[in-house]
Order: C-alpha cells, then structure tokens, then sequence
C-alpha cells in the first residue's frame, strides 16, 4: 500500500511539505486529537470556493439559480464520498478499533468530510494556488457530466411538484430510527403518499439526506407504475 505522502502525490499531484499536515487529515477523531475536523472546516470552504469558480467560468450564462443548484451537487456529501473512493482514501484512514471494526473507512459520511479535511491539508500547507490546483483535478469532467438544470432539483422538491401535478396531498416523512454517536448519527426515514398506499424508505448520516433517499425511492415507484 502507499504511504500517506506517495498517495498524495499520486492521487492528488501535490507533494506536502510537512507531512503531519496530512497525517491530521488523514486521522479521524476516533484515532486521536490531531484529527481531520479543523482542516474539514477549512477543506469545506475552499472548495465551495474553487468549485464556484469553476462553475461561474464554465457556465456564461447560467442563472446563479442554477449555479447554485450546480454547485450543491458538486460538494454533496455523496459526491465527496464518491470521488474519495475513487481516490483510494479510504484505505489510507487512520481510524479508531470501533470505527475500524464498523467498516468506517468505507462509510459514506467518514469519506467525504476527510476529503474536506483533506483539501483543507493542500490549502495550509500549499496555499491557495495548491489547493485550487488539486480540487481541478479532482473535479476534471465532472463539470461536464452534470444533467441539464431542471435535473438538478432535489428528490424532495421534484416529489413535491409530482404529486400536486397530479393533484394530490403533500408526502409525510418519518423519523423510524436514529442510531449512533452523537457525531455519527445514522437516521431512517420513511416517505409515505397514504393516496397512493405507497411508502419507501431511506437512510443517511443526516435526517435531511434519508429524507432525500426516500424522496427519490418514491418517485422511482411512481415511474415504474407508469411503465
């Protein structure tokens, strides 16, 4: 396996001057106080910021609707977590026993903010230019594989105008469990049209991301009645 500093360099093209910037990315909270939090905080917004500027360049004539509908897909915690597994950064995760023992390293929630924590290591140890740098690589031909704009609404809000489309009542969501640490909560929420005696079910690391899954479920039932 590579070590923390060839994986960057690799996988990231920057090559880090003080190691131990990246090994405090790399560390989860579990592992030890010198941990990736900090550097997620500094991580999440240099990259709102990169990504803006490369969709404000990319896209002329968007509305800042749009762009900001763009944007939000971008720095979705399901898009890090996918472009931190296409990185490999799972593997490189200093993790504690329970998280090791729970497959943390492949956890969705785990992966995308250590990739925060992780730009965030570029940013301080490299500057802004260093970071800008490796959030374009990162991002290379993602900015043009996203849908056209109307795509882009979340599963909540295209639900919501579906079903009054159709004349009917608004969707309830329920909270059905919530397990985990405080700071690692894992929510289910269940989607129910009561008219339509359809309920789907999602789950994520936040009440608002299950209600998304469940939204999007429901709605792949209502295509498929359509078939």
């Amino acid at each position: 396996m590579l070590t923390p500093e060839s994986w960057a360099a690799a996988r990231l093209g920057h090559r880090f001057a003080d190691p131990a910037v990246l090994t405090a990315a790399l560390t989860h909270r579990s592992a030890g106080r010198a941990n990736y939090e900090r550097l997620e905080f500094l991580g999440d917004a240099v990259l709102t910021l990169v990504v803006s500027e490369l969709l404000y360049r990319e896209f002329p004539t968007a509305s800042e609707g749009d762009l900001s509908r763009y944007r939000a897909t971008l720095v979705s915690g399901s898009m890090l977590a996918a472009v931190a597994t296409e990185l490999g950064l799972g593997e490189q995760l200093r993790l504690g026993g329970g998280e090791l023992k729970s497959g943390g390293f492949r956890r969705g929630s785990i992966l995308s903010d250590a990739l925060e924590g992780v730009i965030g290591a570029v940013y301080v140890d490299g500057g802004f230019e260093a970071a800008r740098g490796v959030v374009g690589r990162l991002y290379a031909g993602r900015l043009e594989r996203l849908p056209v704009p109307h795509e882009l609404k979340d599963a909540k809000t295209r639900l919501q105008e579906e079903l009054q489309r159709r004349g009917l009542p608004l969707p309830a969501y329920v909270v059905e469990s919530v397990s985990g640490e405080p700071h690692e909560q894992h929510f289910a929420v269940a989607c129910e049209v009561s008219s339509l005696k359809l309920k789907t079910q999602g789950e994520g690391s936040s009440r608002r991301r299950a209600e998304q899954e469940a939204a999007q479920r429901l709605l792949d039932a209502l295509a498929g009645e359509n078939e």
